[in-house]
């Protein structure tokens, strides 16, 4: 994996070892990255024993204009604060150093031509499940990668259904991500800032104090 940084080694020759590593990939904008992003990576990790969390800020995403969203230089440096006492999470910067648009399916694609034999889990919120059908080639991510799907709350028979559903339909291998019921947004946060209100407790001290130095969210 290009530009892998933190922790310890990454995802390129993780898997000369004679046990297959198992990788976690977070992906998102990270705009900026908060507590629930730490949180939910941390539960994957103990939850399905993987052995590091790839951190994957987008660079150009399908999803949103380039205009509404920060420079990627900046929200990688903000995850590369907020991960780095934790050697278990890993920054990628494979498409934030993109200047095309980004699609999971080829990220994935290419990180298993970096290194084949890792095993991959693509860790996704409960919200992304809606629409999943609607990313590019999802039979594609589903064939690369086990699908982690993040649930804040007691999961009900709804979400187990449509869960069990669409592994079923893409032949996946879909399980639920029990996390901490943090409920707070990148969204919110840039909100608050906008409105001159604390965002302490909502992400890293280092992360804030990045922010207001770089005078960002304000407008």
């Amino acid at each position: 994996m290009t530009r892998q940084e933190a922790g310890s080694a990454g995802a390129s020759g993780m898997a000369n070892g004679k046990q297959q590593k198992k990788i976690g990939i977070m992906g998102g904008t990270f705009d900026p990255v908060h507590y629930g992003h730490l949180l939910i990576a941390q539960s994957a990790a103990e939850e399905y024993g993987l052995d590091q969390v790839v951190f994957l800020p987008t660079g150009r995403s399908p999803h949103k204009k380039s205009s509404e969203v920060t420079d990627p230089n900046i929200r990688c440096d903000m995850v590369r604060i907020a991960i780095r006492s934790n050697p278990s999470f890993v920054l990628s910067t494979l498409e934030a150093e993109n200047p095309n648009v980004n699609y999971t399916y080829r990220t994935l694609q290419k990180l298993h031509c970096l290194d084949p034999k890792t095993e991959y889990a693509f860790i996704m919120g409960e919200d992304s499940l809606d629409d999943f059908h609607d990313w590019k080639c999802p039979d594609e991510i589903c064939r690369l990668s086990s699908i982690l799907v993040a649930v804040r709350n007691q999961a009900g028979l709804d979400l187990k259904e449509k869960i069990g559903k669409m592994a079923q339909l893409y032949a996946a291998d879909m399980r639920m991500l029990h996390a901490p019921n943090f409920s707070v947004s990148s969204r919110e946060i840039r909100e608050r800032i906008r409105l001159g209100k604390s965002i302490r407790y909502m992400l890293p001290e280092e992360v804030e104090e990045y922010i207001r130095q770089n005078l960002l969210y304000i407008k």
